[in-house]
């Protein structure tokens, strides 16, 4: 059982630069072929300052943090017992190729199911950039099957 103690847990915040060529190579995986995603012109055609970033790409983004599952460590979470169970993100801004983004974590709720068989955790991420602008918010459901 993970310690509801940690519930109000942050992670240690960090700052991850959006680089145009990481977004480029996102686009070309996802196999999205608007140009805006792409070619700095065609992003400037429509109206954007550079590339934008395509919303799943937060999450990647988010993985250029020093040691992205420290936080397992720290709640005690064993990673090979862990499941990805749900995420859902909610947008406020854009974000472009050349901004700095500034990621937040916090652990908010931990609960148990099947008499303590599954132990559910829940971490809130809120992202801003170099304006101190809000840009996304996501929220994670990792489960962790007791064994």
């Amino acid at each position: 059982m993970i310690d509801r103690k940690f519930i109000g847990y942050k992670s240690p915040v960090f700052d991850v630069d959006v680089e145009k060529g990481r977004l480029r190579l996102f686009a070309k995986a996802l196999g999205e072929r608007n140009p805006i995603y792409t070619e700095e012109e065609a992003a400037h055609l429509a109206g954007y300052r550079s590339l934008p970033v395509m919303p799943t790409f937060f999450f990647c983004l988010e993985m250029e943090q020093a040691d992205p599952y420290a936080w397992f460590n720290d709640l005690g979470v064993p990673l090979a017992n862990a499941l990805h169970a749900e995420q859902s993100f909610k947008y406020h801004e854009m974000a472009f190729a050349g901004d700095v983004l500034t990621y937040a974590s916090e652990v908010t709720d931990i609960f148990d199911k099947k008499g303590g068989a599954l132990v559910f955790v829940k971490q809130d991420t809120s992202i801003t950039n170099q304006a101190r602008q809000l840009v996304a918010e996501f929220r994670r459901t990792i489960v962790i099957q007791a064994r």
